[in-house]
């Protein structure tokens, strides 16, 4: 990275706009509109800004975050939104306002260049400094407006900056070239199918047993993360492998998320991650992406398990989700502000004579014991964040009582900000963790919540054959990514098990389709995380790396090959396997950073049971009650009812008067099964050798 030098004053008589107009007002993502009214001369990502900046010859300051971060409104309201510092930005930069989750195209690419430039980890809010041509020279993430935590007060950091553009045009094009040259070396280079084995799937699981906090749950040190994709690989490794150490490391760490501070014990929904080790005071911000995983999650360790209280935050997060998260027109919101009040947590934080006043003497004698309010406070202020510290004193009765009195007392705060823009790609990922823990419990009302948000997304995110990133007040818009095809698909094959229907199937073939023909890239195989017609960016990123989100490859790779199984349609195997070999050299390298991937792989290499069960629809609903008991990850299971139409050529044409289960594994199908006994024996029973 190049070094600044900071020598250099602010030259006063540099003009700089008295009077702007904020052009983020017209902007429909609420993250921008928070920027509104700041007197910085904000621009949105678009020909107008990157215009303004070959014209005027003034460099870019990039400036991402989201609207739920706590960090991005610190340094608004330190500096966004003062005068003197926006005077300086204004003078010097033309400067680009991007929300991270309208945009993450954008967001990927100057978080990989953040990093090459700093070798330090990056995050919101990213400040990156680029050329009139978007590549990046300088960077970092949050900067004070004065200088403290070792880092440089922000105002001096843009004139020193600004210098620095100026005078070392030369030397920062030389760097700019090596950049991009080591943004698409970061490409990977694949392998060949004949390599695959299972041998990155034991070696991940060992690698996450070496980082398993035994004690607290979760893997690694704080800040602690959920991470999904490893909890859901060591319970698909036990699933397929029988390993009870995979299985302890994923049900001691939900169990313990259950009862931690990350998960709020008052409204439900887990928070994005834990600032400690023991799961006890969060990062306060509730995302949607990290909630339709979990989601899925605890109902499959309680398909497991039977842990009541697996079952207990399963309901307590979805009577969130659809309480909260869902709006009057179908789709899922993406999420709640860390912050109220200016606040971080002031929400969801109490102490204890505030809950001693709500309750009777019974209640207050369970929960002081139950959240320990008796003990130190765990939060700033004298105040307490509730965890529970005594789970074995549990009683079911109790704490819904207690619930709901701070709920209700709770509510007539001010609450946090929500995020109400609608994403494609998180909603997918609601959709299915909503779609299968109706599926797992036999909750219709959480199946019609999941077919609401989907038919939200047919009939406002899909136009013209093709598929929108995000929607707010009235206005779907922008390319849809990578993601939001991938996560649609795997979400749609979900809601065929719960609910099927034969348009979802139709239109997860478009979806298979638009994948592999707008994102394949036809040269070494993998997908694009932007569509061929995409605007041309600095970098087209191919990420196989599981992140915040399951990694887009990763998915698509699992959805297509399943859906071959469906559709009779191999050119979707085809193309999963291709992103496998894409891929194969960093499963082997890091495997615990491609869950996502080796699922793909377990499945490749033993392809999914598909079972098919048709009849009248009348007798289906005892036959999905029986078959929704138990976990089995390898397994697609479809109730296709008689009079079923549009059914592609692989799926059986329904029997009009008995019902009839048809398993086959991979291309091998067993006899038809008229019994549901029957069937529940041969499901639990050991499977086909994979050779067949």
């Amino acid at each position: 990275m190049t070094t600044l030098r900071f020598h250099r004053r602010f030259r006063p008589g540099i003009p700089h706009n008295s009077r702007m107009t904020n052009r983020l007002a017209k902007e429909t993502s609420p993250y921008l509109q928070q920027h509104k009214d700041n007197p910085v001369d904000w621009y949105a990502w678009g020909p107008e800004a990157l215009q303004a900046a070959k014209e005027t010859g003034k460099p870019i300051l990039l400036s991402i975050g989201y609207s739920a971060c706590h960090w991005c409104h610190v340094m608004a309201h330190e500096s966004f939104e003062d005068e003197e510092v926006a005077a300086v930005m204004n003078a010097l930069f033309v400067n680009i306002k991007v929300d991270r989750e309208e945009r993450p195209d954008i967001d990927q690419i100057y978080q990989a260049a953040q990093h090459m430039l700093t070798q330090r980890t990056g995050g919101w809010p990213l400040t990156m400094f680029l050329t009139a041509d978007q590549r990046p020279f300088f960077g970092g993430t949050y900067f004070p407006k004065t200088p403290r935590y070792g880092l440089p007060g922000f105002p001096d950091l843009l004139k020193r900056v600004r210098d620095f553009h100026d005078a070392n045009g030369d030397e920062i094009r030389e760097q700019n070239a090596r950049l991009v040259a080591a943004l698409q070396g970061r490409q990977p280079r694949g392998a060949h199918h004949s390599d695959f084995n299972r041998d990155p799937i034991p070696a991940a699981i060992a690698m996450l047993s070496s980082n398993f906090d035994r004690e607290r749950g979760g893997f690694g040190h704080a800040p602690k993360f959920p991470h999904p994709d490893s909890i859901e690989l060591c319970l698909r490794h036990y699933a397929t492998a029988g390993d009870k150490q995979a299985l302890e490391m994923a049900v001691t760490t939900l169990e313990k998320m259950a009862l931690g501070g990350i998960y709020d014990q008052v409204g439900g929904g887990f928070a994005r991650y834990s600032v400690d080790n023991e799961w006890a005071i969060p990062h306060f911000e509730k995302m949607l992406y990290d909630n339709g995983p979990l989601l899925k999650l605890v109902a499959d360790a309680w398909a497991i398990t039977g842990n009541p209280l697996f079952k207990r935050v399963a309901e307590e997060t979805a009577a969130w989700v659809i309480g909260e998260m869902q709006s009057p027109e179908g789709g899922y919101y993406s999420a709640l502000d860390a912050d109220s009040e200016g606040e971080e947590g002031k929400y969801y934080v109490w102490t204890p004579d505030e809950v001693r006043a709500l309750l009777d003497k019974d209640e207050w004698a369970f929960a002081s014991g139950y959240f320990n309010l008796g003990g130190p406070p765990n939060f700033e202020e004298h105040h307490w964040h509730l965890n529970v510290a005594r789970a074995e004193r549990y009683d079911a009765a109790l704490l819904q009582r207690v619930r709901s009195k701070l709920y209700a007392e709770r509510e007539k705060r001010i609450r946090p900000g929500r995020d109400d823009k609608v994403l494609t790609s998180w909603n997918a990922l609601m959709i299915e963790g909503m779609a299968h823990a109706a599926r797992v419990f036999g909750r219709e009302d959480w199946l019609a919540s999941a077919r609401r948000a989907l038919d939200f997304l047919r009939r406002t995110m899909w136009k013209d054959d093709r598929l929108l990133a995000t929607f707010k007040d009235g206005t779907a818009h922008l390319n849809a990514y990578l993601d939001d095809h991938a996560f649609l698909l795997a979400a749609l094959l979900e809601m065929l098990q719960a609910d099927f229907r034969a348009e979802d199937l139709a239109w997860a073939e478009e979806i298979g389709d638009l994948l592999i023909d707008e994102f394949e890239d036809r040269d070494s195989g993998g997908f694009f995380f932007t569509s061929h017609d995409h605007e041309a960016l600095i970098q087209r990123p191919k990420p196989g790396f599981d992140n915040a989100t399951p990694s887009g490859n990763g998915i698509a790779a699992i959805a297509l090959n399943r859906l071959s199984f469906l559709a009779g349609e191999m050119r979707y195997s085809q193309a999963a396997e291709r992103t496998l070999a894409l891929f194969w050299p960093q499963l082997e390298a890091q495997p615990t950073a491609c869950a996502s991937l080796l699922a793909a792989l377990d499945e490749i290499l033993v392809p999914p049971r598909t079972l098919i069960v048709t009849g009248p629809p009348e007798a289906l609903p005892a036959w999905k009650a029986a078959l929704s008991s138990g976990y089995r990850p390898d397994t697609l299971t479809l109730l296709v009812p008689a009079g079923t139409a549009g059914l592609p050529a692989p799926l059986l044409k329904p029997a009009a008067s008995t019902v009839n289960a048809y398993l086959c594994e991979g291309v091998t199908c067993l006899q038809p099964v008229s019994h549901i006994a029957r069937l529940r024996e041969i499901l639990a029973g050991p499977r086909m050798p994979a050779s067949s």
